[in-house]
């Protein structure tokens, strides 16, 4: 990827870095001004950012520019020299990985809310499914497919490979397994019923009123679900601080609540 030296240009090129891996991006005129505070945030945390930035502007009058993926592909682009200034992630794996790649300020980093793993099925009265060890999933699904995050690398899916390998079906299951860029994107495929069954957040699963979640996955099926957020080690933007802060303020813990996130202790 070229390397940018202006800020200005750097952000014109968001655009163009969060289509390429399948983001969602504000496109509001104001959102690509040069004092935007730039969030690179995991998919799932669409529906609760997407209020907040509105609420940032409306308090502070500060504007957002938010692109959404799977936490892998802002990760890289992150390390790719990509201009963001806070980066929220859907795992501690890759907020680590940066870490030791010295590209966030360790001493913004903090845990902003949890999750839960769910089972989702097309339509709004599926019935329940109880997921126990060697569960029949492979004879539910049939010669139908399984909408997952890509299981190696997109935190929903390899979430979801952990509770599954859990449970003990994920050999029965991985031949029909869909596998998408990020988790919204699995959410989608069930949702246009071109997958019967899905695993995504409970946090996307409310988003959606075309699915119905049919199971919740056991905590211990795979490891906690924890959203790291921080301050870019490249950002010289003087609002990034102040905006981590807003998000992690007990002010807006109700949103995220509403939203199916879990509060951080």
């Amino acid at each position: 990827m070229e390397t940018f030296s202006c800020r200005s240009r750097l952000l014109a090129c968001v655009a163009a870095a969060a289509v390429a891996c399948g983001a969602w991006l504000d496109r509001s005129p104001v959102a690509a001004a040069a004092e935007s505070v730039v969030v690179f945030a995991a998919a799932s945390l669409k529906n609760a950012l997407d209020d907040i930035a509105v609420d940032w502007q409306q308090v502070k009058g500060g504007r957002v520019t938010l692109a959404y993926a799977g936490s892998s592909a802002l990760a890289r682009q992150i390390q790719a020299g990509a201009p963001a200034d806070v980066f929220i992630s859907a795992n501690v794996d890759w907020m680590n990985t940066l870490d030791k790649d010295g590209l966030i300020r360790t001493e913004t980093r903090r845990d902003l809310v949890r999750n839960r793993l769910v089972l989702i099925a097309y339509g709004e009265d599926a019935p329940p499914i109880e997921l126990v060890r060697d569960v029949d999933l492979a004879g539910l699904l049939g010669d139908r497919r399984l909408a997952m995050a890509l299981v190696d690398a997109v935190p929903a899916g390899i979430y979801g490979k952990a509770a599954l390998s859990w449970l003990g079906v994920w050999d029965d299951v991985v031949s029909s397994v869909a596998q998408t860029d990020n988790v919204r994107a699995a959410l989608a495929l069930v949702a246009r019923g071109e997958a019967p069954y899905g695993i995504v957040y409970a946090t996307d699963a409310v988003a959606e009123v075309a699915v119905s979640v049919v199971a919740t996955f056991p905590a211990a099926s795979h490891p906690p679900i924890v959203y790291p957020a921080a301050v870019t080690a490249d950002s010289t933007n003087p609002a990034a601080p102040a905006f981590l802060d807003f998000l992690s303020s007990e002010a807006l813990l109700p949103l995220f609540e509403r939203q199916g996130f879990g509060v951080i202790d």
